[in-house]
């Protein structure tokens, strides 16, 4: 069985989408851009504020999942820039302490022209 995760605390799914899916007790969880929710305008600033929306993002469909950062066993990183890489880390770093396991790639361009966007996997 399949749940649909969506929380208005988050980004709205814009496409035929769901912020995420919750199957055999884990979240799949769509990838996150730097939107204010509340907004729906894009964080403005370097990737270290970009960084910070995406990380609050997840965090809200985490939570809204019923899960936490701890929880989460893979994360896929998208920058647009790897010179950013050292800069995003940092931020990164605060969010998922357990060191899940993870790929991170630049890209020739994302979504609204953000600078990264992150999706995860997480244990309920």
């Amino acid at each position: 069985m399949l749940t649909q995760v969506s929380t208005t605390k988050a980004p709205a799914a814009i496409g035929p989408y769901s912020q995420g899916i919750i199957a055999n007790g884990m979240l799949f969880a769509s990838g996150q851009i730097p939107i204010i929710p509340e907004t729906g305008e894009i964080a403005q600033g370097d990737i270290t504020v970009q960084a910070g929306q995406v990380m609050v993002n997840i965090g809200e469909i985490l939570k809204e999942a019923g899960t936490t950062y701890e929880n989460v066993v893979k994360t896929t990183c998208f920058l647009a820039d790897m010179a950013d890489f050292a800069a995003f880390n940092s931020v990164y770093e605060k969010y998922f302490t357990g060191k899940p396991a993870r790929s991170c790639v630049a890209v020739k361009e994302l979504p609204k022209n953000v600078l990264c966007e992150v999706e995860v996997i997480a244990v309920l």
